[in-house]
């Protein structure tokens, strides 16, 4: 296991999401969409990283879930931002890709616990 939330390769792919998300969408003028998009990226790392440090696997496990929802949430927002041209498609797909591999890798955890 783990002794830090930075060794987890699925925090390591949720923070190159957020990154990922907030360059994407750095100059996009929408921005009730664009906060939208970065705080669920953000979410999904930070729920990471809290749940680590709490006291029980049960605990971290709940947040773990959170985590995946909120990827849920990037993912479909991905969807969104292609059907009003904000993103290309190759754009989209590197998301949803990244979205996938996180989610797989919070299943993963969450199944380790």
């Amino acid at each position: 296991m783990a002794k830090s939330f930075e060794e987890l390769v699925v925090w390591q792919n949720a923070r190159k999401q957020a990154n990922l998300i907030h360059a994407t969408f750095l100059d996009l003028k929408d921005f009730e969409f664009k906060n939208q998009i970065n705080s669920a990226a953000v979410s999904v790392m930070n729920y990471i990283a809290e749940g680590f440090e709490r006291f029980s696997k049960a605990e971290f496990k709940r947040f773990l879930q959170i985590a995946k929802a909120s990827d849920a949430e990037v993912r479909s927002m991905s969807y969104l931002a292609q059907d009003y041209g904000y993103i290309s498609d190759e754009k989209a797909d590197e998301i949803r890709e990244l979205c996938i591999k996180i989610k797989s890798g919070i299943v993963n955890l969450m199944n380790s616990l």
